[in-house]
């Protein structure tokens, strides 16, 4: 059954552009950290943790600790699914 609580959260989550862009573009299949994605999104350090730290907070991200640098990738099936159906045009 569906929760739908938890899903409407995940969905807000990935509702804001910039998230979608760091899910979908560099977090879905790849593990990225701070650093990269502001370089590739040309975006303040911290606008970039502010908008990882609400998809964490929706359990969307696993972080993993390389020395002093944090690295994210998305964990969560369903966004995978979810991001999948939206390149194909079927959402």
């Amino acid at each position: 059954m569906l929760n739908y609580d938890e899903t409407s959260g995940i969905l807000k989550a990935l509702g804001h552009p910039v998230r979608l862009r760091i899910a979908e573009g560099l977090l879905l299949k790849n593990e990225c950290n701070v650093q990269m994605m502001v370089k590739a999104l040309g975006l303040p350090q911290s606008t970039v943790s502010q908008h990882l730290a609400i998809l964490k907070s929706h359990g969307i991200l696993r972080i993993r600790k390389d020395g002093t640098k944090s690295c994210y990738r998305i964990c969560d099936k369903r966004v995978k699914g979810l991001i999948g159906s939206l390149r194909k045009g079927e959402v």
